[in-house]
């Protein structure tokens, strides 16, 4: 089994590479420091499994996923993420994702993750699985931002870390219009008018560092 490794943490990549190796079945692990260099990688090198940090930059694990379909790369992706937000994984399951694990129990079941997904499986947590169900049965306490589209929650998410309708355009190949449009779309459902105060909401849930 090939393994791409894609954390901008060096000893998270280190702890993560600890547990692959105990893995028999796996012959090849590589690493990215971010999500540029993971889809260079991915174009060039089949891997029967990457490994991808949420919040890489350059390219986030949402927007890789988001690059794989483009470029018709099948490979099979567990999402690994700090944040504690059901609504990534959702929405990571949703861009075609295979598994998703929290940092805070990554060590415990990467193994069990990676198996069940190299067989063709899906796997999360099932802690973690408890919130989602919780979640699809119970839509009374939900959140702003869970009304927004993926490509809506992909660009307020950029917003809230600071970058401008520009930089936003050139990093998910949109033009600058439709960035404006967007983030207009975003205001009215946050129910917001400055990004400052997606920034602080973003904070405040968990979905930025």
């Amino acid at each position: 089994m090939k393994i791409l490794i894609a954390d901008d943490h060096a000893i998270v990549r280190e702890g993560i590479k600890l547990i692959v190796k105990t893995l028999p079945e796996v012959r090849q692990i590589d690493e990215a420091s971010d999500g540029k260099e993971a889809l260079s990688k991915m174009i060039k090198t089949k891997y029967d499994l990457a490994i991808l940090d949420i919040s890489m930059p350059e390219i986030t694990g949402l927007d890789l996923l988001q690059q794989l379909k483009f470029h018709n790369i099948e490979t099979r992706i567990l999402i690994i993420s700090f944040h504690p937000q059901e609504q990534y994984a959702v929405r990571a399951f949703k861009l075609g994702a295979s598994g998703y694990l929290s940092k805070d129990s990554a060590f415990e079941e990467m193994g069990m993750a990676i198996r069940k997904i190299a067989a063709g499986g899906k796997y999360v947590s099932a802690a973690f699985a408890e919130k989602l169900l919780f979640n699809e049965v119970s839509s009374t306490n939900q959140q702003l931002h869970e009304s927004l589209s993926d490509r809506e929650f992909q660009v307020m998410i950029m917003l809230s870390k600071g970058k401008s309708v520009t930089e936003i355009a050139q990093e998910i190949f949109i033009s600058d219009k439709t960035v404006a449009t967007y983030r207009s779309r975003i205001m009215e459902k946050m129910q917001m008018k400055k990004n400052a105060e997606l920034t602080i909401y973003s904070l405040r849930n968990k979905l930025i560092e």
